[in-house]
């Protein structure tokens, strides 16, 4: 079906878990079945057979060696020929301890035993064992034994735990040769299609060299078709780049005065001038005028002359100066932000309205006018102090602001 072919792969939870267990937190058990007889390492040492089937060790590698059908279907030998310190489907395969596995490293029947059965099935599978140090390659029937392992995806089981116990009993360093090899019949050389799912879902994490299996990623990604199915690793480098520089917030930096000038160029504001209450609330409210002067003959250059009053007498005690020194500090942000936001004169006016329902904010930083001199400006200082001490504002004072 050509929608299965194309259908992009899943992680397996319970394959993460159990590779995850078998890295970091093994043994899977509490309590052991049985006591520690050793039977996995007396097996081993051709004392008792393995059960139910009653067939000693000397007996598998002599005679069952090259006996395709009997490995094929017979079930109850993998878990003696590789145990685990957990438990199989052979219910009477008992667990690996601690202690055995200590034994068994120690005990060079055992280990010869243990490759040669690690050898009978690599070939079993199309591979032979070509040195000491793990490699492996074809082997003379590699075309047949291909072609069977890509159809019994069974047997997949069976290498995923031959691998754990490889590292169980002291080869771990056996395993990255085996992974790679099988990863290239799979993917470069598509002999073994069908087992890249499980070499990348469970034999690669059987590793418990975290840069073996990145290195064994890296591999498989380069080699993987098609590419942007391949969920075993990080995101293309690219890409997490782009995403990175899609989601990177806007800097929340002030703008700067010059920005506001443009839009101030752009406008031509009329005089306005709004009172933030009537003369009746000034015990209660505070008392702002701002008035904007617009040259209407298209010169490039504005002045806005902004002014504020007094404020009321529970206010007395303040210091004006002070006030006004704070006072660019104060609405400097909030300023920049509704300048920059207008580009109508209904906003304009809003802003405005805005702006004179907060009493205690003065607008000061557009409020340098050029036509005006250092005396002008204090004697004007002057009046204002004058009008916010008395708590009222004078026609005279409007009239010099104009």
């Amino acid at each position: 079906d050509g929608t299965e072919l194309t259908a992009k792969p899943k992680r397996s939870f319970y394959a993460a878990r159990d590779l995850y267990k078998y890295r970091h937190q093994y043994p899977n058990f509490k309590d052991l079945r049985y006591q520690n007889d050793l039977c996995n390492l007396r097996f081993y040492k051709n004392k008792i057979p393995f059960k139910p089937d009653g067939v000693y060790i000397e007996e598998v590698l002599n005679k069952w060696k090259g006996d395709y059908e009997k490995l094929e279907h017979n079930h109850t030998y993998i878990q003696w020929l590789f145990p685990l310190r957990e438990q199989g489907l052979n219910f009477y395969a008992k667990e690996l301890t601690t202690y055995e596995i200590e034994e068994f490293k120690k005990t060079k029947e055992a280990i010869r035993r243990f490759l040669l059965a690690y050898k009978m099935m690599l070939e079993f599978f199309g591979i032979k064992l070509i040195d000491k140090t793990g490699n492996v390659a074809r082997a003379a029937n590699w075309q047949e034994r291909f072609q069977h392992l890509n159809e019994s995806q069974h047997n997949y089981l069976r290498i995923t735990r031959i691998l754990k116990s490889l590292g169980e009993l002291g080869y771990e360093s056996f395993k990255s040769p085996l992974v790679k090899f099988i990863l290239h019949e799979a993917l470069v050389e598509d002999t073994i299609p069908n087992i890249k799912q499980s070499a990348l879902e469970y034999f690669v994490y059987t590793i418990r060299d975290r840069r073996e299996r990145r290195k064994l990623l890296r591999f498989a990604q380069q080699h993987y078709t098609p590419s942007e199915h391949f969920i075993w690793g990080p995101p293309r480098k690219q890409k997490s780049e782009g995403s990175k520089a899609n989601k990177k917030p806007a800097s929340p930096v002030s703008i700067p005065n010059s920005h506001i000038s443009k839009h101030k160029k752009l406008k031509e504001p009329k005089n306005t001038s709004v009172s933030g209450s009537s003369a009746g609330k000034i015990t209660e409210e505070k008392k702002v005028e701002f008035t904007k002067n617009g040259e209407e003959n298209g010169q490039d250059e504005q002045e806005v002359n902004c002014d504020a009053v007094g404020q009321n007498s529970s206010e007395k005690n303040s210091d004006s100066d002070t006030s006004q020194l704070s006072k660019s500090e104060e609405i400097h942000d909030n300023t920049d932000r509704k300048e920059d936001t207008s580009h109508s004169k209904k906003d304009d006016e809003n802003l405005n309205n805005d702006s004179g329902n907060h009493p205690g904010f003065i607008e000061e930083d557009l409020c340098n006018a050029e036509n005006s001199s250092n005396d002008t400006s204090t004697d004007l200082q002057d009046n204002l102090d004058k009008d916010a001490r008395s708590g009222g504002t004078t026609t005279k004072a409007k009239d010099e602001l104009k």
